[in-house]
């Protein structure tokens, strides 16, 4: 039985993975700092699928000792990454404290830079392999420290692709647009004046996300919308693209 490790599970896109992932067959190795909900989980997905469900406690800001070493291990190897873990900042750069924009970027970053390098190496002696990093529409816009770190992500995972040509292992990056989840809530966000219409729901999104990973696509933006903007912002003058972000729902913190 194949093995998947998902990174945040516990909520929002990240559970959608684990449950997901769990109907597929896949056993889940589920990592989060709470260990509290990582059991939950773990016990809802056993109940609920028939699964194996393991719990790896870490708190992906300041050690990944742990879960590298379970990536690198050769017993029940892991098949599939989702690198989900992530948050948003309540406060803009300037009026956040800079220990909160380091956590975010060691978070967003050199966790998924960390565990995708730990995975790689024996899902190619294997010959075969995936690693879905969760990037973000926001990538595309200028949005300080978070859209940033979601550039990278997505360019990240771009620039892998080519390297893995040839070896049966896959990465693509998953851009989505806004999913209800809790994400908003715990950064502060007012998002009460976005239109219905732009929301996503974290199971289609999911759902979305395996099917262009099992069709190869390195890049998967689900819904039309944001497939649209994902392909216009890079085309739209620099000007125009500031213009957006500051208009952008995200800017109005609660």
């Amino acid at each position: 039985m194949a093995t998947a490790l998902v990174t945040g599970p516990t909520a929002g896109i990240g559970l959608a993975f684990a449950r997901a992932l769990a109907a597929r067959g896949h056993d889940v190795v589920l990592v989060s700092r709470d260990e509290g909900r990582l059991e939950s989980v773990a016990a809802e997905l056993r109940g609920a699928y028939g699964v194996g469900a393991e719990v790896l406690p870490a708190d992906l800001a300041t050690d990944t000792e742990a879960v590298e070493k379970r990536l690198r291990a050769t017993e029940r190897p892991v098949d599939l990454v989702v690198n989900n873990a992530g948050f948003g900042l309540g406060k803009s750069f300037l009026d956040n404290d800079v220990a909160a924009e380091e956590y975010l970027v060691d978070v967003l970053i050199r966790a998924v830079l960390r565990l995708t390098h730990a995975a790689l190496p024996g899902m190619i002696e294997r010959g075969h392999g995936a690693v879905v990093n969760v990037s973000s529409v926001a990538g595309w816009l200028p949005r300080s420290s978070y859209s940033a770190a979601k550039a990278w992500v997505t360019a990240f995972s771009e620039g892998l692709a080519p390297q893995l040509e040839g070896t049966g292992v896959r990465i693509m990056a998953l851009a989505p647009g806004f999913v209800r989840t809790e994400f908003h809530d715990r950064a502060q966000i007012d998002m009460s004046g976005l239109p219905s219409w732009l929301w996503l729901e974290a199971d289609a999104l999911v759902d979305a996300a395996l099917r262009d990973l099992d069709l190869g696509r390195t890049v998967s933006v689900p819904g039309t919308v944001y497939k649209v903007a994902a392909a216009a912002l890079p085309r739209l003058p620099r000007r125009l693209v500031r213009a957006i972000g500051r208009r952008h729902p995200a800017a109005r913190r609660r």
